[in-house]
């Protein structure tokens, strides 16, 4: 096989002499004679008319056939019943498992697919059992008017569709941070509208030949136009973009004979953006590691040849983006590649232009490229390498299109502009210099969103997406939103894009970038991870969030008892962060949500201001802020919430200086916060508000607790006896700085967690071999997923295996085979492997009404333990992509020493009710926050 690589730009690909446009249109096919819309290919099946959907009658269902090679399959049912009736009359067939009937679905069909094949197909599913967590058809609803897609709590034969109701069904993998195996479409891009003839936008067809040829469009109009304000659709150009590869892993150019590696190689980061073909994805990237070499040394992998730059930077960034190890990929170094072909001075047998580039880089683009590959891998590009980018600055700001030499005429391209922002901003420093970058960007843009190749010429496909990109990661989000709204408009109806207005036919390179810039990311940020390590079981979340909300632990609906009348409110707001996390049953949320904000009280008439005691100098800032923080993860204002502005009281809670009497162990602690887990609180509370500048003295405090060796202690003052809880929900808070001190505190703290797991899978706590331990460990470990994901599969898998058939946890697994509800709410939010820093999902204004029945509250002190049978731990597909992350409580994490799970609550409420003293109907916490080491922690 002969490879040339010379006819290949060494940019993303400008095509500067354009081939003819395609003579030959597709026939457009009218979408309004058929009930089941595949969007790209036209339906058959006999079902309601879509059009007899509209956004406030009837539901719409879409079935993803892509893994497959196929479309999205659009379906109505004009009066709904059931999630399953609504495919059935939308003209789907379905086919159960043997174990569990025809309602757990483990087959869809569709006559406008493949003749109606159902899939998977008996060669790799037999559909005896329920099918691994790997691999299933998930199911998703929008209810109207609801812009994000949120994984359904009840089977198609439980759901009750409402009019106006979006449902998605895709296949594959659901992971446990739901960050991916949701929908990669929208609600909106398939929801029918008010108009009478609906028209969808189109979606792709893996079908289309290599010549990119449009496929029929629903609309009626030309092949190649996009009316203005079109919604993109970012998996019909990748459905496009697969399509092109010849033999399906690789592109060739019509310019030369063999494989177009440095097409194939930035193809991949496309596919990987998108999100909707792991298929090809896998291809493609298993074919550029088995022929690195071929890419990496054109001329031969002779002793002392040098590795292209532009190969070892590409292949670097697609290991990165699908989850490998840049380090060892296709059997070489490819970070080595980079570091050790750095350019001294000028010459070197003319690979070099001046010091700092790396050898054979031709211009700036390929040179930012290598900087963020590096830059991924953990690699700190050497100085001169960073420098070189300020002596090809012009003098307007932008970046040259070459790698001049002082004094050499310099004009700006926005490609090697744009790429070298994305590469500065990540790479850190040079502030300035990107800062012009960014600036001469934005002059640039046109008044209709678009950018132009160069002074006098049309706008292209090709800048505005790859400008996109740069002011999208430069925080301009008003101008990288005009850009892609100018992509968008310009998608063909085959889902791909082209050059600009004179060809306008679909080609890859305008596809590959605009794809990047549609989906919202760039080279520094693309991920897909399609080999990661999956767990063989995980735990069922509905059947816990279930034991979590059960009446007879719930008082009222509304909260736990600690004590007989006495509310637990710490181990409340845990379970209401575990309810968010998992998105199991938002009734109860909100219903707990809303005692809290509301002041409502227990049977000792108490609210939630007499248990963080706020106003009082008793007030603790773990308990304030572990209120404040609910208060931002369900989209509540946390400065009124529970009638109290709890930011304002964290800012004012922030020590200035040592004073025992007062509760500060020194400055940047928070007042009589005792535990790293509620000084971690704080800060997240503070930054998730905004107030990230009055926090500075606690997140000083908070690093200025880590070990040596990466951990954090549990108590404060500091006891320096390393916590696996602890060191969790530390990273947790300093994850969402972006200062280096914070960062390289953040992975050191993962490589001692990493260290820590134990060979079944879980991590130590001090009542054992811990299930908290394990599920903070999975939230601190998945702020790195992609280095630990095996580590995360493991865990999740113990965490599986002490799930009991009642749904709720054990507390440890040399522990009883009890059920607790402390354990159980930390394990059902952290299993999902969301920090909890970025926990959010948002509550609507409606307020259920109260739970039928009245439950009758435990007599026992302690409502958190109940007996339970043999554990689960078949695979459940009950995982939820709703947002966010859990968090814990305010105290040091882990047990207390007699082997309760201990996630916050404080131990003077546990263990002493009778220093709530009830005056004038309410209760006032009059006992001092100090607590004995032995305690575990406390707010």
């Amino acid at each position: 096989m002969r490879v040339n690589h010379s006819s290949t730009s060494t940019h993303p690909s400008r095509t500067r002499g354009r081939r003819p446009a395609a003579a030959l249109l597709a026939t457009l096919v009218a979408a309004a004679t058929t009930g089941t819309l595949l969007l790209g290919h036209p339906g058959t099946a006999a079902a309601d008319p879509v059009e007899q959907c509209t956004a406030t009658t009837g539901a719409i269902v879409a079935v993803d056939f892509s893994p497959w090679g196929g479309g999205l399959v659009r379906g109505c049912d004009a009066h709904p019943t059931t999630g399953m009736n609504l495919l059935h009359n939308a003209g789907f067939t379905t086919a159960g498992t043997v174990h569990d009937g025809p309602g757990f679905i483990c087959r869809i069909g569709t006559g406008a697919f493949a003749t109606g094949t159902q899939y998977p197909t008996a060669a790799t599913e037999p559909c005896t059992t329920t099918p691994q967590g790997s691999a299933y058809w998930s199911y998703w609803i929008a209810e109207p008017g609801a812009t994000a897609w949120t994984y359904s709590r009840f089977g198609a034969d439980g759901q009750k569709p409402k009019a106006g109701e979006v449902e998605a069904w895709v296949y594959g993998a659901t992971d446990l941070g739901g960050t991916t195996g949701g929908p990669k479409f929208t609600p909106d891009e398939v929801r029918a509208k008010n108009a009478a003839s609906p028209s969808p936008s189109p979606s792709p067809s893996a079908s289309g030949g290599p010549s990119g040829s449009p496929s029929p469009s629903p609309g009626g109009s030309s092949g190649t136009g996009a009316p203005p304000g079109r919604t993109a659709d970012p998996a019909a150009a990748a459905a496009w973009l697969a399509a092109q590869l010849t033999d399906g892993d690789h592109m060739e150019n019509w310019a030369f004979e063999g494989p177009d590696f440095p097409r194939t190689a930035l193809t991949a980061l496309s596919l990987a953006g998108s999100g909707t073909q792991d298929a090809a994805l896998r291809k493609v990237a298993a074919f550029l590691a088995a022929h690195a070499d071929a890419f990496l040394f054109p001329n031969g992998a002779s002793a002392g040849a040098a590795p292209d730059a532009r190969a070892a930077a590409l292949l670097a960034l697609v290991a990165e983006a699908t989850g490998g190890d840049p380090r060892s990929f296709g059997g070489r170094d490819l970070v080595a590649a980079l570091t050790d072909h750095v350019c001294d001075a000028a010459g070197q047998g003319g690979k070099c232009s001046a010091a700092g580039d790396f050898q054979g880089a031709a211009n700036p683009w390929t040179q930012a490229m290598g900087v963020i590959a590096l830059a991924r891998a953990g690699v700190v590009p050497a100085p001169a390498v960073l420098d070189r980018f300020a002596g090809v600055q012009c003098a307007d700001g932008g970046f040259a299109g070459t790698l001049i030499r002082p004094g050499q005429y310099c004009e700006s391209d926005p490609l090697s502009t744009a790429e070298t922002v994305i590469a500065l901003r990540l790479a850190g420093g040079h502030q300035p210099v990107a800062d012009r970058g960014v600036a001469w960007l934005t002059a640039q843009q046109g008044a209709d969103g678009a950018f132009v190749p160069y002074a006098g010429a049309s706008p292209e496909t090709l800048s505005t997406a790859v400008a996109a990109q740069a002011l999208h990661a430069a925080g301009r989000t008003a101008e990288a939103d005009r850009a892609t709204a100018w992509l968008a408009a310009r998608q063909n109806a085959d889902g791909g894009l082209g050059p600009d207005e004179w060809t306008p036919d679909s080609e890859a390179p305008a596809t590959e970038q605009a794809i990047l810039a549609l989906t919202g990311t760039d080279p520094a940020t693309v991920l897909r991870r399609v080999n990661a390590p999956q767990p063989a079981r995980t735990p069922d979340l509905a059947r816990a969030g279930a034991y979590l909300t059960d009446r007879a632990r719930l008082i009222d609906g509304h909260y736990y008892e600690g004590f007989t009348d006495f509310a637990d409110f710490g181990l409340t707001i845990d379970t209401a962060y575990a309810l968010a996390a998992t998105g199991t049953d938002d009734a109860a949320l909100r219903r707990i949500t809303d005692f809290l904000d509301q002041q409502g009280k227990d049977r000792s008439e108490r609210s939630v201001n007499d248990w963080t005691a706020i106003g009082t100098e008793w007030a603790g800032g773990g308990s304030v802020a572990k209120e404040a923080l609910l208060a931002e993860i369900v989209g509540r204002d946390p400065r009124h919430f529970g009638g109290q502005d709890l930011i304002t009281a964290l800012d004012r809670m922030v020590c200035d200086h040592a004073d025992v009497n007062a509760g500060c162990d020194g400055p940047g602690n928070y007042q009589w916060a005792q535990s790293v887990f509620s000084q971690a609180l704080g800060v997240m509370a503070q930054v998730r508000a905004g107030h990230a500048e009055q926090a500075g003295p606690a997140v000083a405090y908070l690093r200025g607790l880590q070990n040596a060796d990466g951990s954090w202690p549990s108590l404060i003052p500091n006891s320096r006896t390393p916590d696996v809880d602890s060191t969790a929900i530390a990273a947790m808070a300093l994850d969402l700085l972006p200062d280096r001190e914070s960062r390289q505190a953040v992975e050191r703290a993962l490589g001692w967690l990493a260290a820590r797991q134990l060979p079944d899978g879980g991590f130590p706590g001090s009542a054992g071999n811990s299930v908290n331990s394990a599920a903070l460990a999975v939230q601190g470990l998945s702020l790195r997923q992609d280095a630990y994901a095996a580590r995360i599969a493991r865990a999740t898998e113990f965490l599986a295996g002490q799930q009991n058939a009642d749904g709720g946890f054990t507390v440890a697994a040399d522990g009883p085979r009890t059920s607790d509800l402390r354990a159980s709410a930390q394990a059902a939010g952290g299993v999902t492997g969301r920090s909890f820093g970025t926990l959010s999902h948002k509550l609507d204004d409606s307020t259920p009404g109260e739970p039928s029945g009245s439950p009758s509250p435990s007599s026992s002190a302690s409502p958190s333990a109940s007996a339970s049978a043999e554990p689960t731990g078949s695979p459940s597909p009950s995982r939820s992509t709703s947002g966010g992350t859990v968090v814990d409580t305010s105290t040091g994490g882990g047990s207390t020493s007699s082997g309760l799970a201990f996630t916050g609550t404080d131990v003077l409420e546990l263990v002493v009710p009778g220093l709530l003293l009830t005056v004038g109907g309410g209760a006032v916490l009059v006992a001092f926050r100090r607590r004995a080491k032995a305690d575990g922690g406390s707010r």
